[in-house]
């Protein structure tokens, strides 16, 4: 199969946006099994729960549902597996350093094809108290309001 060019998204775990605040993103490499990569490029993969843990100097993803593959047979790995992300070594150190601040830990945000490669964001989040998530919600609804505002004046 030819590598395509571009980036495709797969899945997004829109929940981390809403309960932490993203301070740092890094794009990172998966290790999979050949039918994982396949149900992935289906789009049957759950960020939801997921969150990542520095481990002997490896980061692994835990709690990243990735359903079997139909036609996969035997070969299907388990979907609850931890997955190994592939980053330098001098990454992995600077994530570590960032997670063992108070309150820090590591969420994927996305999962995406680049170049024929599956890549997972990773973030260094921080979590949200209830009235951030308030603050975020009023906001938003402000900013939603405005925009109408702007629409049904420029109509008239």
């Amino acid at each position: 199969m030819a590598k395509t060019k571009g980036i495709k998204p797969v899945a997004q775990n829109r929940r981390a946006r809403h309960d932490f605040f993203v301070e740092e993103s890094v794009e990172c490499g998966i290790a999979l099994h050949g039918t994982e990569v396949k149900s992935m490029r289906q789009g049957k993969v759950n960020l939801k729960e997921s969150y990542a843990q520095i481990r002997d100097g490896e980061v692994l993803v835990q709690s990243m549902h990735i359903s079997p593959y139909e036609q996969g047979s035997i070969f299907n790995a388990d979907p609850m597996r931890p997955k190994k992300l592939l980053l330098h070594k001098a990454e992995i150190r600077k994530l570590k350093a960032q997670v063992q601040q108070k309150g820090y830990t590591l969420i994927p945000l996305s999962v995406y094809l680049k170049d024929g490669l599956m890549k997972l964001e990773l973030g260094v989040c921080r979590g949200k108290q209830l009235h951030d998530k308030r603050d975020d919600m009023a906001s938003r609804d402000a900013k939603r309001d405005m925009e109408r505002a702007m629409r049904n004046q420029s109509k008239e």
